[in-house]
């Protein structure tokens, strides 16, 4: 049982030197993930429609 109690102990002095994000930066962040995903999400629709459109092209 003191094995966990150690263990528990040392997760709450490991989170306390945690460098934790402000709010400014995790809103920037998530900006620039819901951009990325977007573009993505654009490239691969249209690479799907050129490949459509070439394969009914054949």
């Amino acid at each position: 049982m003191s094995n966990n109690k150690n263990f528990f102990q040392n997760v709450v002095s490991e989170m306390k030197k945690v460098s934790w994000p402000t709010g400014q930066e995790t809103a920037r962040f998530t900006m620039i993930v819901t951009l990325t995903v977007i573009f993505f999400l654009a490239f691969f629709y249209v690479l799907d429609l050129g490949i459509t459109a070439v394969i009914d092209f054949l």
